[in-house]
């Protein structure tokens, strides 16, 4: 191939790659929910700074759809795209900052730990929620005073998320704290977890 046909050909793609991007950009912005859905589908992995932030903006989409397709398509691809996540922790969307934090344990991202613990006490108790839930998943030991204290949330689900975090880390709880919680606390959910706590406890515990 000549050289001039080689630059044509690669200023061809170039602008047939643009020209997709574009367009993927705008149904990302813009489309319905169908339209969104279809495009991250079939969106192949990248680590395209415009596509990735884009994706990570359809976390906090009206759609809960759309908002799955994207928090699975960020989990899946496996291009280095921790940056963008980490950057996302510090939105102003609650979705994005809680959502970003459980995509970031999802791909075992464990040199994102001291970031995701920043947010120990965002004032939105979803969050507060998801960040004990990646702490919790990454099994990180040195947040282990963040899930103890997650433990007295006034919120019911940040309470959840971090008796989840206890078992995962295999913290230990006593008796009279674990009979404390039992009759504080009339959630069925919570007591199945506290047996939960109870097995992995022995008679010492926080």
């Amino acid at each position: 191939m000549k050289k001039i046909e080689r630059i044509e050909l690669l200023l061809t793609v170039k602008i047939e790659f643009n020209e997709n991007l574009e367009n993927i950009m705008k149904v990302l912005e813009f489309g319905n929910s169908k339209e969104k859905i279809r495009i991250l589908e079939g969106l192949p992995e990248t680590e395209d700074e415009n596509i990735i932030e884009k994706i990570i903006s359809r976390l906090d989409d009206d759609d809960i759809e759309v908002r799955g397709e994207a928090f699975s398509w960020l989990i899946l691809n496996k291009m280095k795209i921790t940056k963008f996540l980490v950057k996302a922790l510090g939105s102003p969307s609650k979705n994005i900052r809680g959502f970003s934090a459980l995509v970031l344990a999802n791909r075992n991202d464990v040199d994102s730990i001291p970031e995701i613990m920043r947010l120990a006490n965002d004032e939105r108790s979803m969050v507060r929620s998801c960040i004990v839930g990646a702490l919790g998943y990454l099994k990180a030991h040195e947040a282990k005073e963040i899930i103890l204290k997650s433990i007295f949330d006034p919120n019911l689900e940040v309470r959840k998320s971090g008796l989840q975090a206890m078992i995962d880390l295999k913290i230990p709880i006593s008796d009279s704290k674990m009979k404390e919680f039992i009759e504080k606390d009339e959630d069925l959910e919570m007591k199945k977890l506290m047996v939960r706590i109870k097995e992995i406890s022995g008679p010492e515990g926080i």
